[in-house]
């Protein structure tokens, strides 16, 4: 078949991938001048199954309400997105119950456990070198409480083939020994050794390279404006150079796909919720890091890159502005660094490259895949703060969905079938 890709990012440049490996025809579109331009730049570069819980905890709403309008706080809603998301909001906390987070947890992990194998699989096959390193990732927690929480979500995940272990501050400052100057402050941990952690960058460039090499028709810096439904089939696309036909199309877009869903007639449940990133050189610096951390308090996430460091967090319902706003940056800066009180003294913070993005976000958590009930349309959005975890995963149970093969994991809870 013919088919077109719309969406340059991780989780598009994948399925474009794997459909190659079908023996389709592939094109692949993006409105930016080279692949992971948009939330696949610089995200938090981990590769994890143990983070899969959806961010509607049945802590949600008292979280959402305590922090409105803080600029300082993890979760952030600003008040005038408020008529925007009423709808799209209500939904989120009703799936924030226990019984819905447990299950979407579940949902996640079985995906995510997928997925990290797919990606072990491409990186021996494609032999990309992504900065990747399969040390484990290291979560820590200064609230016995809030380790308990995480416990239950652990166990669940285990279920899933998530290992993990439950560490001592003793044992944390053991694994890594930067974490020694706060150890008094921490009331434990979990160390999960099948997680990885990687520059989603690079492999998303890299890997799109080697898909042009097979065949992948590349189309940079052409934005898709219109999608032609006729009879209940999608045809054609307008873009804003030429129309395209093609025998099947793949959404992939992130948070814009609700807009170009709406013209075929299908609502989508995703809203965009901004991340932000600092990345800093420590290249020499023995205080740095070696393994990836979540800081689950903070809700910040620390990866060594390298010679770089990448602290990247927050959530922040602010509708469509991309924006970079400073504060945030030099919150997750801040919040980072006080993990490690030898680094941040040895750091200019002034040197760290900021990022911010958009996550496509659904209003219960796992993505949405397959077929969207229009013929010749599939999707492939809506993995939020997990797009690098899931890109391999899903890339591959969509091609498997439109060459009609069975995917090799039970796909409940992953279609848009779920919302009916």
């Amino acid at each position: 078949m013919n088919i077109i890709v719309m969406g340059g990012g991780l989780v598009g440049v994948a399925t474009a991938w794997y459909l190659l490996e079908g023996g389709h025809s592939v094109t692949l579109l993006d409105r930016a001048p080279e692949l992971a331009s948009e939330a696949s730049h610089a995200n938090g570069a981990m590769l994890h199954a143990s983070h899969t819980e959806p961010w509607n905890t049945p802590q949600a709403l008292g979280q959402l309400l305590r922090w409105m309008g803080r600029e300082d706080s993890p979760l952030l809603l600003r008040p005038a997105q408020l008529p925007r998301l009423m709808g799209w909001g209500l939904g989120f906390l009703r799936y924030s119950r226990p019984h819905h987070h447990a299950r979407n947890t579940a949902v996640n992990a079985r995906l995510a456990t997928y997925s990290l194998q797919r990606m072990r699989e491409l990186e021996a096959e494609t032999a990309i070198d992504y900065t990747q390193a399969h040390n484990g990732i290291l979560k820590i927690f200064r609230h016995p409480e809030e380790m308990e929480t995480a416990r239950a979500s652990s166990r669940l995940m285990a279920d899933s083939g998530v290992r993990h272990e439950t560490l001592s501050p003793a044992g944390i400052s053991q694994r890594e020994p930067a974490l020694a100057d706060i150890q008094a402050e921490l009331a434990g941990g979990f160390f999960y050794p099948d997680d990885a952690s990687g520059d989603a960058r690079l492999f998303c460039q890299r890997l799109g390279e080697k898909a042009v090499e097979r065949g992948l028709t590349l189309r940079l810096g052409e934005s898709v404006q219109r999608l032609h439904v006729k009879a209940g089939r999608l045809r054609a696309i307008d873009t804003d150079q030429t129309t395209l036909e093609a025998d099947a199309f793949v959404l992939a877009t992130g948070a814009e796909a609700p807009y170009l869903a709406r013209q075929a007639g299908l609502r989508l449940p995703i809203k965009p919720v901004k991340g932000y990133s600092a990345t800093l050189p420590v290249g020499g610096l023995e205080a740095a890091p070696r393994l990836p951390i979540i800081d689950d308090g903070r809700k910040i996430v620390i990866t060594r890159l390298g010679d770089q460091l990448r602290m990247a967090g927050t959530a922040e319902f602010t509708g469509y502005d991309r924006r970079i706003r400073p504060q945030r940056v030099e919150r997750v800066l801040e919040q980072g660094l006080a993990n490690f009180p030898a680094l941040a003294r040895q750091v200019d913070t002034r040197e760290a490259d900021q990022w911010a993005c958009l996550r496509p976000m659904t209003i219960d958590g796992p993505p949405i895949l397959g077929p969207s009930g229009i013929d010749g349309l599939y999707l492939n959005t809506g993995a939020g703060h997990l797009g690098w975890t899931f890109a391999a995963g899903t890339g591959r149970v969509v091609a498997d969905m439109i060459d009609q093969r069975t995917p090799d994991i039970d796909v409940s809870g992953l279609t848009l079938e779920r919302y009916q």
